[in-house]
C-alpha cells in the first residue's frame, strides 16, 4: 500500500485500515518514508525495501510521483497495481502526458493496471477478504461481479447494492482505464464460479470490438447488465445520409450492447432488483404473464405496463376459470387480471395462486397486494411463497401498503421473491427476464460470404489524393457499379443529358418510367423535386426532362437518369455509418423520404451473422407493412436480407467506405423483381 498515511481521513489510511479490518488473508506491506507504522502494522521506506514478494500495489501518492512508483514496481517485480490516484488524462494537458508515461513504464515491465483515478478493487471471498479500496461500505460475499468506471459513483453503488440485498463476488472501480477494460474484466469472471450475474456502469467501452468478442461469449452464460451513460445526440445532424442522421450519438451503444446480449437499464435501481430476479428466480418460457392483484386501480396500471412493454397478458383456460369461480366472491374477477378484490386475506391469495400458477398459459406472474389495516400483510406474504415457490414460473411481487408491508417485503425477499413499489417497475423487469431468455435460447448464427467482384469494386472506390478528409460522396452511376459488383440488383436506366434523348431511352426501356436529375451536389433528389414518376408517354418523359433541366440548370454537371419502374410495392431503406467508436452501423428501415420523420429504423453494429437482418426487419415498428397488408402480398424479405449480407461483405472488405445509403430498394412479392433505385456511398481518402 504506497502512500499510506496515518492521518485521519487520509486516503491512504482508509485503504490501509479497509485491508487489515476487513481480514486480508495475506500480508499488507504500508510504505511511507517518513513513519515507521500506520494503524500498528510496521510501515517500509520503499517497495524495494519489502523483503518479501509483492503481488500487487495499491498506489495511492501524489500524480507527480506515479510513474517513480511504477518504476520501483517494476524493479520489485509488482505484477499489478491499482492507482487511486486522480491528476491524469481526466485534468487533460499535463495529465495525459502523466498517463501515457505511467501507460509506457508499466508495458515495459508487463505490469497490468486498474486506473489512474479509481476507488480500487473488492474481493470478498473468505479465501481473499481483499478490501483494497477507500470504500467506507464493506459489502457482504455473494454472486455478484460488479464495475465501475466512476470512481465518485462507486461508494453510492456498492451502499445501494447493500440496500437491496445483493452481496458482491468482486468489485472494481477502474477509472481513466489505462490498462485493464471492461472486456478484460468480464473475461475474468467468465470462469469465476462464485460470480453469476456482471454488473457493470460505464462510460466508454474500452476497444469496442474486443468488448463485442467477449460480452457476447460470456453473456450465453451469465447475464451481462449495464448502465451506460452518455446518451447525447450531438453530431449526428452532421451525417449526409438518412442513416447517419437517424442513427445518433446514443444508437451505436445501445445496438452494440443490445447484440452483445447485455442488458441495458436506465437506472441503478433497475439494475439491482433485475440482478436479484436474475439470482432467484427461473426465466421465464415466454411472455405470458397474470395478474393477481386485491386491488383495481393497481390491476389496471399493471396490465397497461405488461401491454405497452410488448408482453402479453396470459389467457387462462376455462378450467382454471372454473375453479377460481368456485373459490373466489363472485364480486371477485377471474380473467386476467385476478381482481380478489379489497376484502381478500392469506386464504383467498393461497387458493387464487394456487390455480393461476398451474395454468399452462402462464408464463409469469405479477402479484400485487395493498395492505388494507384489517389484513395481516405477513400472512398473505406466507400464503404467496407456499404457492408459487418452486413452481418453475417467474414470480415478482407489488406491495404497495404499509401495514406491516416493511416484514411482509423482508419475508419474500427471504425467499427469493423480488419485491417493487409500483407495477410498472416490476413490469419492466419482467420484460428483461424474458429479453434474457430468448437470448440464452438464441441459436448463434454463422458469417456469409458471397462471389463478388472485389477488384472492380475497389477500382471504383479510388478518390484522388488530397481529397476532403471528411470523405467523397460517390453518387448515381458510380455508386450503384459499387454495389452491383458486390451482387445488388438495381433497376435498368439510362443516363442523358436532352429531352428528345431521354425520350429516346424511355422507349428503349419501356413505358412507364421514372426521371430523375443527377449531379455531384444534388445528395436529396427530393428537396429540389429532383425526380419525376408515373411517366406513361413519350409527352410526359419530354416534359419532366425540359422541366427538370430548366429548373436545376444551376447544379453542376446535370444530367437525367431514366429508370425503368420497378414493379415492387414496398421501399425500405439499407444503410451503413462508420462510428468513430464502434465501427460500422447497418441500419433497415421503411424507405422512401419518410425515413427521418418516422424514424422507423432497426440498427446492428458489424460484424452481422445470418440472423440478423431477420431480426432487424422483424424489430421495426412498420414490420407488418412487409407482410401481406390490405390486399398486397407479403413481399419477399429473403431478397432483402440477402442485399443486406452483401453490402455488409462490402463495408468489411473496404474500410474506407463511410458510409452507404441504398434507399429505396423497392421489394416484390415472390417471383416480382426486387431492385434499388438509388444509392450513395461516402469514401475516405
Amino acid at each position: 500500500m504506497i502512500g499510506a498515511s496515518r492521518r485521519p481521513g487520509a486516503i491512504g489510511r482508509q485503504v490501509v485500515a479497509n485491508l487489515v479490518t476487513g481480514g486480508f488473508t495475506g500480508p499488507v506491506y504500508p510504505v511511507n518514508p517518513h513513519t515507521d507504522t500506520v494503524l500498528s502494522v510496521p510501515c517500509h521506506r520503499s517497495v524495494g525495501a519489502i523483503p518479501g514478494p509483492v503481488d500487487l500495489a495499491v498506489v495511492v501518492v501524489p500524480a507527480n510521483d506515479v510513474a517513480r512508483v511504477a518504476e520501483e514496481c517494476g524493479r520489485k517485480g509488482v505484477k499489478g497495481m491499482v492507482v487511486v490516484t486522480a491528476g491524469f488524462r481526466e485534468i487533460g494537458g499535463v495529465g495525459i502526458e502523466r498517463e501515457e508515461r505511467l501507460k509506457r513504464i508499466t508495458r515495459r515491465y508487463g505490469i497490468r493496471v486498474i486506473g489512474p483515478n479509481c476507488m480500487g478493487v473488492i474481493h470478498s471471498s473468505p479465501e481473499t477478504a481483499m478490501n483494497a479500496s477507500f470504500s467506507a461500505t464493506l459489502p457482504r460475499h455473494g454472486q455478484v461481479a460488479m464495475l465501475s468506471q466512476s470512481g465518485a459513483l462507486g461508494e453510492a453503488i456498492l451502499a445501494d447494492a447493500a440496500g437491496a440485498g445483493l452481496g458482491v463476488a468482486m468489485f472494481a472501480s477502474i477509472g481513466n482505464v489505462v490498462d485493464v477494460e471492461p472486456a478484460d474484466l468480464i473475461e475474468y469472471w467468465e470462469d469465476d464460479p462464485q460470480v453469476q450475474v456482471i454488473l457493470l456502469y460505464m462510460e466508454s467501452f474500452g476497444e469496442a470490438t474486443r468488448f463485442a468478442e467477449v460480452a457476447r461469449r460470456v453473456s450465453r452464460k451469465k447475464p451481462i447488465l449495464a448502465v451506460k451513460a452518455g446518451r447525447s445526440a450531438a453530431g449526428a445532424a452532421a451525417a449526409g445520409s438518412h442513416t447517419g442522421s437517424v442513427g445518433g450519438a446514443d444508437v451505436a451503444a445501445d445496438t452494440l450492447l443490445r447484440q452483445c446480449g447485455v442488458l441495458r437499464l436506465e437506472s441503478f435501481r433497475d439494475m439491482f432488483s433485475l440482478a436479484a430476479a436474475l439470482l432467484h428466480q427461473p426465466l421465464p418460457r415466454g411472455r405470458r404473464v397474470a395478474v393477481v392483484t386485491n386491488a383495481g386501480g393497481p390491476g389496471i396500471l399493471a396490465t397497461d405496463a405488461v401491454v405497452a412493454l410488448g408482453l402479453e397478458m396470459a389467457s387462462f383456460t376455462a378450467a382454471t376459470k372454473a375453479r377460481l369461480r368456485k373459490v373466489l366472491p363472485v364480486e371477485a374477477s377471474v380473467a386476467n387480471p385476478v381482481d380478489l378484490i379489497a376484502s381478500a386475506d392469506a386464504r383467498r391469495y393461497r387458493d387464487a395462486l394456487r390455480l393461476v400458477v398451474a395454468d399452462p398459459g402462464v408464463d409469469a406472474l405479477l402479484v400485487l397486494f395493498v395492505s388494507p389495516i384489517m389484513i395481516d400483510a405477513v400472512a398473505v406474504a406466507e400464503a404467496i411463497v407456499s404457492q408459487v415457490k418452486d413452481k418453475g414460473k417467474t414470480v415478482l411481487a407489488c406491495l404497495m401498503g404499509r401495514q406491516r408491508g416493511d416484514e411482509a417485503s423482508e419475508l419474500l425477499r427471504a425467499n427469493g421473491i423480488v419485491v417493487y413499489r409500483f407495477p410498472e417497475d416490476a413490469a419492466r423487469t419482467l420484460r428483461l427476464l424474458c429479453r434474457r431468455a430468448e437470448l440464452v435460447c438464441r441459436r448463434p448464427g454463422r458469417p456469409r460470404r458471397f462471389t463478388v467482384d472485389r477488384r472492380a469494386a475497389a477500382r471504383l472506390l479510388k478518390v484522388p489524393r488530397g481529397s476532403d478528409p471528411r470523405g467523397t460522396w460517390l453518387l448515381g452511376e458510380r455508386a450503384e457499379a459499387v454495389l452491383a459488383a458486390y451482387g445488388i440488383r438495381f433497376a435498368e436506366c439510362r443516363r442523358v443529358r436532352t429531352p428528345e434523348a431521354a425520350v429516346a431511352a424511355a422507349f428503349a426501356l419501356g413505358l412507364p418510367v421514372v426521371l430523375k436529375g443527377e449531379s455531384p451536389a444534388l445528395l436529396h433528389k427530393s428537396e429540389l423535386r429532383a425526380v419525376r414518376t408515373g411517366l406513361t408517354s413519350g409527352e410526359d418523359v419530354f416534359a419532366a426532362a425540359r422541366d427538370l433541366l430548366a429548373r436545376l440548370a444551376h447544379l453542376p454537371q446535370l444530367r437525367l437518369q431514366v429508370q425503368q419502374r420497378a414493379r415492387g410495392h414496398r421501399e425500405i431503406l439499407l444503410g451503413m455509418t462508420r462510428d468513430p467508436r464502434y465501427g460500422p452501423l447497418f441500419a433497415v428501415g421503411l424507405g422512401g423520404t419518410m425515413v427521418e420523420v418516422l424514424r422507423d429504423l432497426s440498427f446492428r453494429v458489424a460484424p452481422l451473422d445470418e440472423h440478423d437482418p431477420a431480426e432487424m426487419f422483424a424489430a421495426l415498428k412498420g414490420a407488418a407493412l412487409l407482410g401481406p397488408f390490405r390486399g398486397d402480398p407479403a413481399v419477399d424479405l429473403r431478397v432483402a436480407e440477402e442485399a443486406l449480407l452483401r453490402l455488409h461483405q462490402l463495408v468489411l472488405d473496404f474500410p474506407q467506405i463511410q458510409e452507404v445509403e441504398v434507399n429505396p430498394f423497392i421489394l416484390g412479392a415472390k417471383g416480382v423483381p426486387s431492385v434499388a433505385v438509388d444509392a450513395r456511398i461516402r469514401v475516405a481518402p
